[in-house]
């Protein structure tokens, strides 16, 4: 079983939705970054740490915090990386198989397109909401357990190139893929194992959860 951690951003998340509270039943390693404890606190779940300038954080959320005895690092506003990096650049030197992020979609589009290539910068890292899941494909990748999903491969590079898809419903063979090509959206996968290969390039992949 895969050691997963779990960090709240403050984007967009609806905490109503029953999604949530099953992938997060009985998980214990929950981080927030900044605002994102309101998140969690609405989720009945105690954060272990808080991390940001909390400038999008109220007070009372703070004060609720503590009282749970969570560690909270605040840091001075001027700093040269986001609330959520900074929190996710030390996670991601823990002993985690698996960091999710929770509440990094929406929100601020400028945060949203930074959290997007923070893929490319730290390992095992997976944004996740009720809808949809965003991941790195990297060069030799596979897709377990997600049949009849529906997904779409995104070029985060000028160019990817000889990708090949089997067990989709759309494959592709050595296929030269271009940033701006529409030809990776919407796939579905037909395999229990789906698997995709690249040679150069850099990509990611959005499976819906619908």
């Amino acid at each position: 079983m895969k050691n997963k951690a779990f960090i709240f951003l403050n984007g967009s998340m609806d905490t109503t939705k029953n999604f949530y509270k099953e992938i997060l039943k009985n998980e214990e390693n929950i981080f927030c970054a900044d605002g994102g404890v309101k998140f969690a606190l609405e989720l009945n779940l105690k954060p272990l740490e808080i991390w940001g300038d909390l400038d999008s954080c109220d007070k009372n959320l703070i004060d609720k915090a503590r009282s749970l005895n969570c560690i909270i690092n605040k840091f001075n506003s001027e700093k040269d990386l986001t609330d959520g990096e900074l929190l996710i650049s030390d996670i991601s030197r823990r002993n985690y198989d698996e960091i999710i992020i929770l509440g990094g979609l929406g929100g601020r589009t400028d945060h949203f397109l930074t959290n997007l290539n923070l893929l490319f910068k730290y390992n095992n890292i997976v944004f996740l909401s009720d809808t949809e899941k965003i991941f790195r494909v990297t060069s030799d990748f596979h897709i377990i357990n997600e049949i009849n999903k529906t997904v779409s491969f995104i070029p985060m590079t000028d160019a990817v190139h000889n990708l090949t898809l089997r067990g989709f419903k759309y494959p592709l063979n050595n296929f030269l893929l271009y940033r701006g090509d529409s030809i990776c959206n919407s796939n579905v996968i037909t395999e229990s194992t789906a698997h995709i290969t690249f040679s150069i390039g850099k990509l990611i992949g959005i499976i819906e959860n619908l």
